[in-house]
């Protein structure tokens, strides 16, 4: 199918595979609670009572004292022992096949187009790297707050674009369900819309 750029009013060509897809919520959902699963650091580690240092011996005889019996000083019931079912390591990622993910990202992105809600452009730069130069722009598109995506972030843009609140820029190689799918709108580059392509083939 062929959309005419923002910015030139040029006709350009998108992949039908890419931009013509039936929206699959099921699987868009799926791709979308992995890639969040995958960020979870899961580094959290607590000791139980077989790792805490200490508490080898019987801390007092069995009978006689008057108090409680205890085996061990690092039982979870004394101050400084183990703690019961002591939280581990963990690693949250979930798999999801590559056919899967790829059908999700295209299933997004044609229905970013069918909502009118994805803007292809020849190019997005700013030189200058001031921020009231990336608003003109942004505004000239019809965009106050969304995603840019782009082939290469040169360090003018990446400056002009980063004090502006709830617009974010990434790379294609960058894209991801998540920013896409939290995305209000999406300008895209006629180079990143290669990319895209050649990426989801």
């Amino acid at each position: 199918m062929q959309v005419t750029t923002a910015d030139t009013a040029a006709a350009i060509e998108l992949s039908a595979a890419c931009f013509e897809r039936d929206f699959n919520e099921s699987l868009v959902h799926q791709s979308v609670v992995a890639h969040l699963a995958g960020a979870r650091a899961g580094t959290r580690a607590q000791k139980g009572r077989t790792q805490v240092s200490g508490g080898g011996i019987k801390p007092f005889r069995q009978k006689g004292t008057g108090r409680a019996r205890a085996g061990t000083i690092r039982s979870p019931l004394w101050r400084g022992g183990g703690k019961v079912f002591a939280a581990q390591t963990r690693d949250f990622s979930q798999k999801l096949n590559r056919k899967m993910y790829r059908a999700a990202m295209a299933s997004i992105l044609s229905e970013l187009l069918r909502q009118d809600r994805l803007k292809v452009v020849e190019s997005f730069a700013v030189a200058s790297g001031k921020t009231r130069d990336a608003v003109a722009a942004l505004a000239g598109l019809g965009l106050e707050r969304g995603l840019v995506v782009v082939s290469e972030i040169d360090d003018g843009t990446r400056l002009a674009l980063r004090n502006i609140p709830h617009v974010e820029i990434v790379t294609a190689a960058e894209l991801n369900p998540v920013v896409l799918v939290g995305a209000e709108a999406v300008v895209m580059t006629a180079d990143a819309v290669k990319r895209v392509e050649e990426w989801l083939a």
